[in-house]
């Protein structure tokens, strides 16, 4: 026995001394130089013994509660001369007026707490919240956790407080902890050491005051402290080690605050009590062992975990007299400060300790600035807390929280789109998710949802539909507010879950506590695996993305699951190949600027009637980092315009359709610049065409005549159709659908082109824009490759890049609603124009022109563009040659006072003024092309920057021409360049 208990000394010094070595290079908290300033003298100097007592007393506070809560605290701040008050449920603004009220009676400024460990939105309503800290356990870079420390505390003073009870440092190594799991950084004590000092740093930086909690530990027990008193049985060696590690690291970091926990823990204190109350852990360990010298807290006085057996009043001096300098949420403050006061009377702790905390709390306040108060203002606050930079950091820590724990065979990012029919199966909902939504941003995907309880016929249902896909994005989704360790689903669904883990071509995304993990048989055999953390709108739009591409994942599991995964584990994806969807921060650009200025462009543009509405997209290094709808459909509409909806691209056509084809057949060798159109049609080797090469003809520098009113040459002189052009009904013999009762003759296409043929030339070859080659370029595709036109463009570049909605004829695949009208006919075809081409040229084509006719919406349209930006290639892919895109994007005749590339559009050779066709930044290598509709598209590869604006500005007539005298596609495109240099 004597020479366990020699052993046991000896253990005992050696992780004493062990501690104390540590402490040589602690850093103190900063607050401490205040403790003697001048202004703690005096305030000192004008508090009773009482009052001094009531400054380490911290009330509970509610923004949303009657005015009979808030004449409560008033009574306490004016008769009990309360310290501080720790903030709970409620809203920004009404915080913020309560806490300006409160000071006023206040006779020393109020120490403002909150609990906001994932920011603000953890307790007040209309406000950001962070991703939990088991996500953030996640991240591999711990200057985003510094960064949202620093957001969080702005946003913490914002409200009018001061401290915030953050961060948690509990090593969580126990899977079933209800009360702490998902609040941890983790199971490995030194990722949550590093994690929380970054975080602790970010806010003490901007002046909160943050504690550490809870010591010595909270994580492995399976009890919650707010019910009952949790016990803790290791050794001391092991709680040293392990559960205090954290803590002693962010003391030695200069952590401000140590919050204590109610637990009991024999190897400390035999005593039973709960650490809250024990002098032993506090001052013996804490204070003395630790050498802590900053702010202890309690952690909340009202918890069953210290009031068990304890009354109110007497509870809070067993924590004063045990060493803790702060009391929060004491519940009888008058009963506290007389229990306190006596305690002091008897001898069991003096008035120079208490003296001594009090200054603490003083210099505290006068760290923080209540030296020099002043109330804040209410103004755009729930503006200024819901900010741009914080939602791209919001961002940023979601999309590096995301960990891949399997893909196989490098399943993800999914590539080869046109490959792969697609399924999505919300599992949990009940409806569309936002992970679906997103999923479908990429391309074409059909969606499914199974409860949680679903049943097993339910259940059959989907099993037998998505046996025709062979790629199943599965989200498991758990839509409750904590993420905490529980399993919802029905034993029908977890065999469900299991059976279709084993596919080959399975994706899951898992929207829960990573313990769950544990809880389903077989997730661990999916071929693709992501851990999400939390079930929130932005994780299931960042976990779509991660899937095809939107960026790279390098998360790793913060904690085990059984022996399915172990802490650490986490594979790395290969490649950005796609778009992500994100902040204009991501990609360097002033989001508010860039927000205002396009916003107060297209209202202008609306309130002139320029246009009814619209939408406006921006991509910046892959990104796009905005999209927005605006207006109506129509004036004397009520439909609003959607990002979702389709426009007429007009002479976006031209650049978008055969194109890209010809550059592919140049790649090939079967496609020249330098011939001419008789080269591929035969038909024009007696023309005045023949022989004018390409390269001049998409240059707009082949004499052509800029257009042919086609339509006209249908009618007699009498104003009605002749008798070989139009029906009213479709026959083998009229089967081209102009309108629902006009059928064109199935020749007619032969006049075209014959007027082309026939159409006399220009007598100067310098640069004038025309459009009739354009009709003739179908043809040549269909000619040098022998498949349909529309075919080829869509095995070869729409469906490759998910460009869902990019394409001809959109009636044929797309409701009427999600199409946008443009004009009122009244010359040709006698109505409103709604789904079908609005050029005359193109629908008498048939729909389908090389110079009008595609329709698309923002995103898949954008797709193609940022192809094209990248030089011809996207999703993984080449589509075109680097240097034949070079070649296709460069002016060809500038010597001639030519713009002009080779189908592109091109800034003016010189700057025009505010009239200027582009943005007065825009470089010369940018190209793009507007359209008649009132569209535009316009690629800069030295900013990588991408802008594409629809509108339908002809409806509902061409004639209204004010979008171009307004120029708000180009004012629009400066702002771009204007929210960069911002």
């Amino acid at each position: 026995m004597r020479l366990f208990s020699l052993t046991k000394l000896v253990l005992t010094l050696i992780v004493f001394c062990g501690i104390q070595l540590n402490s040589y290079a602690q850093q103190q908290p900063e607050f401490l130089e205040y403790t003697n300033s001048k202004w703690v003298d005096s305030i000192m100097q004008d508090l009773t013994p009482n009052e001094r007592i009531a400054q380490l007393i911290m009330v509970a506070a509610y923004s949303n509660r009657d005015l009979k809560h808030k004449e409560a605290i008033l009574k306490l701040i004016k008769e009990q001369k309360i310290g501080g008050l720790i903030f709970f449920q409620g809203t920004a603004k009404k915080q913020v007026q309560l806490m300006n009220d409160y000071q006023l009676v206040s006779k020393v400024p109020l120490l403002g707490a909150i609990d906001a460990e994932w920011g603000l939105g953890m307790r007040l309503d209309n406000t950001i919240s962070f991703p939990y800290q088991m996500a953030l356990g996640a991240i591999q870079n711990d200057t985003l956790l510094y960064k949202m420390g620093e957001e969080v505390a702005r946003q913490v003073k914002r409200t009018g407080l001061h401290m915030n009870f953050a961060p948690v440092v509990d090593v969580n190594n126990n899977p079933n902890n209800p009360v702490i799991n998902y609040r941890s950084f983790g199971e490995n004590k030194e990722k949550v050491a590093e994690k929380g000092i970054a975080y602790m740093r970010g806010m003490q930086d901007q002046k909160i005051l943050t504690t550490a909690k809870h010591f010595p530990g909270h994580g492995d027990t399976d009890t919650d402290s707010h019910k009952a008193l949790p016990q803790i049985n290791h050794p001391f060696t092991r709680l040293d080690s392990l559960e205090m590690y954290p803590f002693k690291k962010l003391i030695d970091a200069g952590i401000g605050g140590v919050m204590v926990a109610h637990l009991n823990i024999p190897a400390l204190d035999s005593s039973g009590v709960p650490s809250t109350l024990s002098k032993k852990i506090i001052s013996g360990i804490l204070k003395e062992k630790l050498g802590f010298k900053g702010l202890i807290v309690t952690d909340a006085m009202n918890m069953k975990g210290v009031t068990t057996g304890n009354e109110p009043g007497v509870v809070d001096k067993k924590a004063i007299i045990a060493g803790n300098d702060l009391l929060e949420f004491t519940e009888d403050v008058p009963k506290a400060i007389a229990e306190i006061r006596k305690a002091i009377d008897q001898g069991i702790i003096s008035q120079a300790a208490i003296d001594e905390k009090c200054r603490k709390v003083l210099a505290v306040k006068q760290w923080v600035g209540l030296n020099h108060y002043e109330p804040l203002k209410t103004a755009n606050i729930d503006k200024e807390l819901n900010n741009s930079y914080a939602k791209y950091i919001q961002q940023k820590l979601v999309e590096k929280s995301l960990t891949v724990l399997k893909n196989e065979q490098e399943l993800i990012p999914l590539r080869r789109l046109d490959t792969l029919k697609i399924a999505s199966i919300s599992i949990g909902a009940d409806k569309k998710t936002a992970f679906q939504e997103n999923l479908g941003w990429y391309t074409k995907i059909d969606h499914f949802q199974l409860k949680d309880k679903a049943t097993a016929s339910q259940i059959s249902a989907v099993k037998e539909k998505l046996k025709d896909y062979n790629v199943v994005i599965a989200g498991l989704h758990d839509h409750s507010k904590y993420p905490r360790n529980v399993i919802r689903y029905s034993d029908a669904v977890l065999k469900f879950i299991a059976e279709i883990a084993q596919n080959e071509h399975t994706i899951f995304s898992v929207f829960k506590n990573p313990y769950t993990l544990n809880k389903m048989d077989n997730i661990e055999d999916a071929p693709v695996l992501i851990e999400a953390y939390q079930d929130s709108e932005l994780s299931e739009q960042k976990a779509a993305q991660l899937i095809f591409g939107g960026f790279k994942a390098d998360g790793k599991l913060p904690v085990s699951v059984g022996k399915k995964f172990k802490a650490g584990d986490g594979l790395e994806t290969s490649e950005k190949i796609r778009f992500a969807y994100t902040t204009p921060q991501d990609a360097g650009m002033n989001a508010d600027f860039l927000a205002s200025g396009i916003d107060s462009l297209m209202q202008q543009a609306m309130d002139a009637k320029a246009i009814p509405g619209g939408v406006v997209l921006v991509a910046k290094d892959e990104k796009i980092v905005f999209q927005k709808a605006y207006g109506l459909h129509k004036y004397s509409d009520t439909v609003k315009t959607k990002t979702s909806d389709i426009f007429d691209l007009a002479s976006v056509t031209k650049i978008s359709s055969a194109l890209p084809a010809l550059m592919k057949l140049q790649d090939e060798g079967k496609f020249s610049l330098e011939e001419g159109i008789d080269e591929y049609l035969p038909y024009f080797r007696n023309s005045n065409k023949a022989g004018i090469p390409f390269r001049q003809i998409f240059a707009h520098q082949a004499r052509f005549k800029p257009w042919i009113a086609y339509w006209q040459n249908t009618l007699r002189k009498n104003g009605s159709y002749k008798w070989n052009t139009f029906k009213k009904d479709s026959s083998a013999r009229f089967p081209v659908k102009v309108s629902e009762n006009m059928w064109l003759h199935r020749n007619y296409k032969k006049k075209i082109y014959k007027a082309i043929k026939k159409s006399p030339l220009e007598d100067k070859a310098e640069y004038k824009y025309s459009g009739l080659a354009f009709y003739l370029l179908p043809q040549i595709v269909e000619n040098l490759t022998g498949e349909d036109y529309r075919k080829y463009l869509d095995d070869n570049f729409y469906s490759k890049l998910g460009a869902t909605t990019l394409g001809y004829r959109p009636m044929e695949s797309f409701e009427l609603a999600r199409i946008v009208p443009t004009e009122s006919d009244f010359d040709f075809r006698h109505k409103p124009i709604h789904g079908s081409v609005h050029d005359e040229g193109a629908i008498m084509m048939g729909g389908v022109s090389a110079n009008a006719g595609l329709f698309s919406d923002a995103n898949d349209l954008a797709k193609l563009m940022q192809m094209y930006l990248n030089m011809g290639e996207y999703g993984g892919e080449r589509y075109i040659k680097e240097a034949t895109f070079k070649e296709w994007t460069k002016t060809q005749f500038p010597d001639n006072n030519n713009r002009r590339a080779i189908g592109f559009d091109k800034p003016n050779l010189e700057y025009a003024g505010p009239n200027n066709n582009t943005a007065k930044d825009a470089s010369t290598a940018s190209f793009g092309h507007t359209g008649f509709t009132g569209t535009m598209v316009w690629m800069d590869p030295k900013q990588d920057l991408l802008f594409v604006f629809l509108s339908n500005r002809v409806l509902p007539t061409r004639d209204n021409t004010r979008l171009y005298s307004l120029n708000t596609r180009t004012q629009i495109q400066q702002v771009l360049y204007d929210a960069i240099k911002k």
